[in-house]
């Protein structure tokens, strides 16, 4: 409209009406996209939690399969390198082993041969023959001493902890291991788990077990494994058959040499008690009827298959001329040491000349029944040194390539035993 005075165009004027309608109309507008609004958020999350999260998820747990796939793939391939690597040195191991063994059985049949060993045979009739035999005696005892030092260091067999006597003090006798595994002597194993006393028996068993096929050394009582093969499933140990001479030839029997995880009755390891009877040896005789347990005894089971362990190292130590008394039975590793120091290691052998008598003969001095009443009564260990060789005051050390034998300095033992308290 125009101004009537400027006759100027101004705004125009809405009524209240017309206002009231235009407002009216705008709520309406603004309800009707605040509902679709409203609506499009609603279907927005409904499509994102319902379709995209799940399928976010789905590829995230793929994700993470595919991550632990590779990182096996990768464990997989390291595993197949190591055991290639195991194969091999396995496959060296068992060649070596078979040159070995080709190397005893041609001795054995070359020395079959000279000896011609029949019932009808005669007696060598020319010194020719004997000096000849005799040679191949000596090369055969060089043979065996080399392959039981090979043997001695592949199982590392040494002492931790020992001290040579020092300024007039008197020496402290360390402990023996085995693969570095401690074999305790009988009154000592209660301190250790069945796991780790299971383990170094088995590798002693081993040991022995190859330490005698070399010598070729008959023992009393023969060690047998549940699996049917060497290491396979448990030992076992019983007498194969003999003479009455050490009553053990009785104790046919196997008892297993192997101690349960779970503790039991079976395998409960007596406390030690008094071994006073050990230094007098005419009371235990007079009580070997009751200190021998019968076979069915469980409690008796493994410490009976320990006893017969013990006689079989004693009796290996007879035959290469080296003296084990009752007292030091149950320092095995120490004996088995002594053993394969010995000065007269392999020169005598039930498979080879000079042959030996079969186990046991009466010159033997020990008797089973006393050993075994001596390890139930389980000794514990006392600071001492080995007694070494009868005839000899040297003694070798395996692994050592000085000549043949290399002299140490042989240290007295202590006699007897510590007692100790029951602390278990």
């Amino acid at each position: 409209m125009d101004c009537r005075i400027c006759e100027l165009r101004h705004r125009q004027f809405i009524c209240e009406t017309c206002l009231k309608t235009h407002l009216h109309d705008l709520r309406q507008q603004t309800q009707y996209y605040s509902s679709d609004r409203d609506e499009q958020v609603v279907k927005a999350t409904r499509a994102l939690s319902d379709v995209i999260m799940p399928a976010r998820t789905t590829r995230g747990a793929h994700a993470a399969v595919q991550h632990q796939v590779e990182q096996l793939q990768c464990g997989l391939v390291k595993l197949r390198k190591d055991n290639e690597k195991k194969r091999e040195q396995l496959r060296l191991l068992r060649e070596t082993l078979s040159s070995r063994r080709r190397n005893l059985s041609t001795a054995k049949l070359h020395t079959s041969s000279v000896l011609n060993p029949s019932a009808h045979s005669p007696p060598l009739a020319s010194t020719r023959e004997a000096s000849s035999l005799t040679n191949l005696s000596a090369e055969i005892s060089r043979a065996r001493a080399g392959l039981v030092q090979e043997l001695v260091e592949v199982f590392n067999i040494v002492e931790v902890g020992g001290r040579p006597p020092i300024g007039g003090k008197a020496g402290t006798k360390g402990e023996w291991t085995i693969g570095d595994l401690i074999l305790p002597v009988p009154g000592d194993m209660r301190r250790y788990p069945p796991d780790h006393i299971n383990a170094v028996l088995t590798h002693t068993i081993h040991f022995l077990s190859l330490l005698t096929f070399y010598l070729g050394i008959k023992l009393p009582f023969e060690i047998i494994w549940s699996g049917g093969k060497l290491g396979v499933g448990q030992p076992l140990i019983g007498a194969i058959k003999g003479t009455e001479t050490g009553g053990w030839a009785r104790w046919h029997t196997k008892h297993p040499l192997h101690l349960s995880s779970s503790p039991s009755p079976a395998h409960v390891v007596p406390s030690p008690s008094a071994l006073d009877k050990l230094s007098d040896p005419a009371p235990l005789s007079s009580s070997v009827l009751a200190a021998a347990p019968p076979p069915s005894a469980p409690q008796s089971s493994f410490t009976t298959a320990l006893a017969m362990l013990l006689y079989n190292v004693s009796f290996l130590a007879y035959t290469q001329n080296v003296e084990v008394p009752l007292s030091q039975t149950g320092d095995v590793l120490s004996n088995l040491w002594m053993v394969c120091c010995s000065a007269e290691l392999g020169r005598k052998s039930h498979e080879t000349y000079p042959h030996l008598p079969a186990p046991t003969p009466p010159s033997f001095p020990l008797d089973f029944s006393q050993l075994l009443q001596a390890t139930v009564a389980n000794p514990a260990s006392k600071s001492r040194r080995p007694v070494i060789s009868r005839s000899s005051k040297a003694i070798s050390q395996p692994g050592q390539h000085d000549g043949r034998h290399i002299d140490l300095t042989v240290l007295e033992e202590d006699d007897g035993w510590d007692m100790v308290d029951d602390d278990v």
